[in-house]
């Protein structure tokens, strides 16, 4: 296996009272050891599996959908592009018609990623939270027509905030098409390149998500 020549780190840092789902509890990081007293650091996390960047399983909207753990480890590295969305969010929608505009030549690959930049402004602020892009349900539509194995995006969901049925989630995730979100620096990679992503969820057993690392290797 040849060495990559850049290694892009598209994880966003987790740490206390970052912004994350409106109704979710805000993250709390308490420290249990220290080295100055103790000769050692700890730290406990109280925190949703749906922190940060994190990976949605099938079973968070699916009854009997297969959970974080049981994702085969060969299915969390594969092809990757990104499709550099900015200038197509209408509203807080990204369209069916923008993918196929963006969408790349040849074989699909395995991860999709979409780049709006709102993890640029990453903060508890009612835009922020309220306000992202998400896709409409034809472009989870086309993305299931497409035979992707997980899409990406920097926002805190691939639904928009507004559609409150979670549509999208519930068509990308009963076919089996998971979903990444609140990824971070997809302004490092660029339209048009294969990347292998590597994505690391915590195996946490029957759980709906969990946190993940999410690192892009360039060739």
């Amino acid at each position: 296996m040849s060495v990559p020549s850049r290694v892009h780190d598209l994880t966003a840092t987790l740490q206390t009272h970052m912004a994350t789902w409106p109704t979710s509890p805000l993250p709390v990081f308490e420290p249990t050891a220290f080295n100055a007293r103790d000769g050692v650091a700890a730290e406990r996390i109280i925190c949703s599996s749906h922190t940060g960047t994190h990976v949605d399983a099938p079973y968070h909207f699916v009854e009997g959908g297969r959970t974080i753990d049981a994702i085969p480890p060969e299915d969390l590295v594969g092809p990757a592009v990104v499709l550099d969305l900015r200038a197509e969010i209408d509203g807080t929608l990204l369209r069916r018609a923008s993918l196929e505009r963006h969408w790349p030549k040849g074989p699909a690959p395995a991860f999709v990623l979409l780049r709006t930049d709102w993890s640029q402004q990453r903060a508890p602020t009612r835009r922020y939270l309220y306000d992202f892009p998400g896709l409409e349900v034809s472009a989870a539509e086309f993305l299931v027509e497409r035979g992707i194995r997980a899409v990406g995006t920097d926002t805190l969901s691939i639904d928009p905030y507004a559609n409150s049925q979670f549509e999208v989630h519930k068509i990308l995730l009963s076919h089996g098409i998971w979903i990444i979100e609140a990824l971070d620096h997809l302004d490092r990679l660029r339209e048009g390149v294969v990347y292998t992503l590597v994505v690391g969820p915590l195996k946490i057993g029957g759980g709906s998500g969990a946190m993940s690392r999410v690192l892009a290797l360039e060739s």
